[in-house]
């Protein structure tokens, strides 16, 4: 939500298609990037595992000098890239940017060397999460990166206000703001480790730290990690590939895809990784206690089904609500200050485009943790590289139809495509992991949202001069009270349970 709050204010500043709104989006996803392949990505799948297993040992040593070691590797190798991306940081521009024009090239250079020391301090929290979630503490790694948006948000306003008592063209107003705004952004990072750190030091008993793969687990991890970071490179080409077409579609090109991704990941974060972030721990419990027999194996897809219906109750409804509303959920969190009507229209049409493929950017992951408790990082990283292959090519095709919605529709194709293959080998190793009753809920949420969508539809319709907050929030009110009411009503199991949880606190 903080993010949102975080976007909310981005777009009031610099709009849709100012040239620090484009550079800055671009800026902050190539260290991303590198976040990602080396953080949260890649590290919980291949070092939660190995962690668990050690730490279930009643002597605690071999699990603490894991810990200590890949964090001081960790440390190593982000901090040689970061340094590497500040020198670099032309050239990288120039490939991942390559439409830009001259200024925006040049903004965006100097924010890529500002943000490109975040990486390291990005790699730390995810060191934290990998060490926090397996100890079961999942509330403090998930609320840290809060302090990340906040500071975001405080750069902002506190730059937004000064710049705007001082008689200055608003190009520069706005340049010295993305400055202000990528500068905020990296005290955001050193604040989101510094609450997660002394509770890790707490359950480490202190944090051994060393820059060796002697220690035992190391090279487990390694080995694991190694495809992980092919596939992650995978995945976040992917991403990057979005930014290079992007930035050939016309101004506000890149920044359109950046403000309709947030939308895209709020019910994502909201429940396929929290999902999948509370599973991946049990899932690897389950798959090592057993030695492979059937029934850890029953036990596995039973999880992982429950997962996913889980997931999709939430998502399902999401992604109709992207593909019906689109235009008055962009309007009613967007359009405002700089932000206009015709940028709620190109926004709302690339959300649309993303709401196509919101249930299989949300569910690969906690198939692909069915694959990292059995040890097998291999099969999702040849599935997702066979994925990118497809959505790119249609990324480009469609881009050239549609434009920068196209962009977003190839990106979904490929996520459904990236789905289906994974729950298809998952089938064949675990038997049919999702069955009747799981099909059956997986209907109810499929009609139910989409009954929901045509009441909302006709709402909005009636609405139209109303303005857009308001608007948006009965809109999406009608929506969500018709969907809850029909989901209860044919008995959906996660309605049912929401309903009794509900039922019960407020008769407590």
């Amino acid at each position: 939500m903080l993010g949102y709050v975080r976007e909310r204010v981005f777009a009031h500043y610099f709009g849709n298609d100012s040239i620090p709104a484009d550079a800055f989006r671009a800026a902050l996803r190539i260290p991303n990037t590198i976040r990602n392949l080396l953080g949260e990505g890649t590290l919980s799948a291949s070092f939660i595992p190995v962690y668990a297993a050690l730490n279930e040992r009643a002597d605690k040593t071999a699990a603490r000098s894991l810990a200590g070691a890949v964090l001081g590797l960790l440390l190593l190798a982000s901090g040689v890239l970061a340094l590497l991306g500040v020198a670099l940081a032309p050239a990288i521009t120039t490939v991942i940017a390559k439409g830009f024009d001259e200024p925006r090239r040049q903004l965006t250079i100097t924010l890529v060397r500002i943000l490109f020391p975040m990486t390291g301090l990005m790699v730390v929290s995810a060191w934290c999460l990998g060490i926090l979630n397996t100890h079961r503490r999942f509330f403090l790694p998930y609320a840290a990166p809060a302090l990340w948006n906040i500071a975001g948000i405080v750069a902002m306003l506190a730059a937004g206000t000064w710049f705007a008592n001082r008689s200055l063209p608003i190009d520069v107003q706005l340049h010295r703001l993305s400055l202000a705004l990528a500068w905020g952004t990296v005290a955001g990072s050193l604040l989101q480790i510094a609450v997660q750190l002394p509770a890790c030091w707490r359950l480490l008993g202190g944090i051994p730290l060393r820059f060796s793969t002697s220690p035992e687990g190391v090279r487990g991890v390694l080995v694991a990690w190694l495809p992980l970071l092919v596939g992650a490179g995978v995945a976040q080409l992917s991403g990057l590939i979005d930014t290079l077409l992007g930035s050939f579609s016309g101004p506000g090109g890149v920044s359109a895809l950046g403000y309709a991704q947030l939308i895209q990941v709020l019910p994502i974060s909201l429940f396929g990784v929290s999902v999948t972030a509370v599973s991946l721990p049990e899932l690897s419990r389950e798959a090592s206690a057993g030695g492979g027999s059937p029934a850890p194996n029953e036990q596995l897809r039973a999880r992982i089904a429950l997962g996913f219906r889980r997931i999709v109750f939430f998502v399902v409804p999401s992604s109709i609500a992207f593909i019906a509303l689109s235009r008055e959920i962009v309007a009613a969190l967007y359009q405002t200050g700089r932000f206009t009507v015709d940028a709620t229209a190109l926004v709302a049409s690339v959300l649309a485009a993303y709401g196509v493929g919101l249930v299989g950017q949300a569910t690969v992951k906690l198939f692909a943790s069915g694959f990292y408790a059995m040890r097998d990082t291999r099969t999702p990283v040849r599935i997702a590289a066979f994925s990118l292959l497809v959505s790119t090519g249609l990324a480009w095709l469609l881009m050239r139809w549609l434009g920068t919605p196209g962009i977003a529709l190839g990106s979904s194709i490929g996520a459904f495509l990236n789905t289906a293959l994974h729950l298809r080998d998952l089938s064949g190793r675990l038997g049919s992991v999702l069955r009747g009753a799981d099909w059956r809920a997986f209907v109810i949420t499929l009609v139910a949202s989409v009954l929901a969508g045509a009441a909302a539809v006709g709402v909005a319709r009636l609405t139209g001069a109303v303005a857009p907050v308001p608007r948006g929030v009965v809109v999406l009110g009608i929506f969500g009270i018709v969907y809850a009411a029909l989901t209860l009503a044919l008995q959906h199991p996660d309605a049912v349970r929401t309903w009794q949880s509900l039922t019960a606190f407020r008769a407590r």
